[in-house]
């Protein structure tokens, strides 16, 4: 592991306090004008918390089922958790009968299909989702689902180690360009003191081929998601560089569950119900992953055993699940960071940005 920034040690401590007390900080410091990508986090230190009301269960919306369609990633093993709330009842429990839809496209378009109720909901990777979010979709986060799940690894035959600086003059495979990972690890670069753009060189290829890359020697590392990135680091024994929940990111939820503009403004109560729902189905999964493996091993790739399943779950947080102000102040963070590696405009605020796209829907 690299060195962190100075404050890494502190800023860690007041990240695990927002997201396994239940803590919320104000938002103040994330003025624009700041020349320096990091200060929004020193503003935060010796700030005193607020508590948060913890989410409670509610009875159903109405008499009957209220039809709920929702977009998401069956091959994913972090999202198992939304297939556990339909196998367990738990959407119906709370009023919904839902309807998967499996999202194959460009984000974007799923954005489009949500803002225009084409889908009432999904769930996805906040560092996907973002940036679109930033061109004006009528999309609201409502909840934080867990965090992990991302992983940067590498061959050790190249000279790359668990020290970030390590990989500098090094190729890195990503699936996406404008991939949830590509850019986490952008940050990350970042932070270390690396140039993300100049530094390593970003190389697109098939997930499917990543570890035929490596062997020929036309990548070093591959930055990728779960499944996918923990057979890889298993059948070909690569070293783990670095996670999304390295240093002070470790209590930082990655995916998100987002509804339609319409739907948090207009059906409050339907929206909330879908949250609620999802969040009772991440305490499931953090406390018992068994459960949720179970109900994913039909989506999982060929080759993937249940206790390989249970452990990635096991390296993620799916007992974070921030909502109100955390969530608000994630997403903040998040900005801020995108920010610093060019993804976001220079001219957004991360605050106004988190206020905008965020909808407390749990609020009574």
């Amino acid at each position: 592991m690299s060195a962190f920034h100075p404050d890494a040690t502190r800023r860690r401590t007041l990240l695990r306090g927002l997201g396994l007390a239940g803590l919320g900080l104000p938002l103040a410091g994330f003025a624009p004008r700041s020349t320096d990508p990091y200060a929004a986090f020193d503003a935060l230190l010796g700030q005193e918390p607020t508590c948060l009301t913890p989410v409670q269960a509610q009875a159903p919306v109405g008499g009957s089922l209220r039809k709920v369609t929702l977009a998401w990633n069956a091959t994913a093993i972090c999202v198992s958790p939304v297939a556990v709330a339909q196998r367990k009842g738990i959407f119906a429990r709370h009023g919904l009968e839902v309807e998967f839809v499996n999202f194959g496209s460009s984000t974007e378009a799923l954005l489009e299909a949500i803002a225009t109720r084409k889908a009432d909901a999904g769930v996805g990777m906040a560092l996907r989702w973002l940036k679109p979010l930033e061109q004006g979709f009528d999309v609201k986060i409502t909840a934080g689902t867990h965090g992990g799940c991302m992983r940067l690894i590498a061959d050790p035959k190249s000279g790359i180690t668990s020290d970030v600086n390590s990989l500098r003059g090094k190729t890195i495979a990503t699936a996406d360009i404008g991939g949830a990972d590509k850019n986490f690890f952008s940050m990350l670069l970042k932070r270390r003191g690396l140039d993300p753009d100049r530094d390593v060189t970003w190389r697109v290829f098939p997930q499917h081929v990543f570890g035929l890359a490596l062997e020929r020697g036309e990548a070093q590392a591959v930055s990728a998601g779960d499944p996918i990135a923990w057979l890889l680091r298993r059948d070909k024994n690569l070293l783990e560089v670095a996670t999304n929940l390295t240093g002070e990111w470790a209590d930082r939820s990655c995916c998100i569950l987002a509804v339609s503009g319409a739907l948090a403004r207009n059906d409050k109560p339907v929206a909330a119900a879908l949250t609620r729902a999802l969040l009772e189905a991440q305490n499931i999964a953090a406390h018992d992953p068994s459960i949720a493996v179970d109900v994913f091993q039909e989506y999982a790739p060929g080759g993937t055993s249940r206790d390989d399943l249970i452990a990635m779950l096991r390296s993620h947080t799916h007992g974070h699940s921030p909502h109100g102000a955390d969530l608000r102040q994630e997403i903040a963070l998040y900005v801020q960071e995108l920010k610093s590696v060019g993804v976001f405009r220079a001219s957004t605020d991360p605050q106004r940005f988190a206020d905008r796209v965020y909808a407390d829907v749990l609020s009574v």
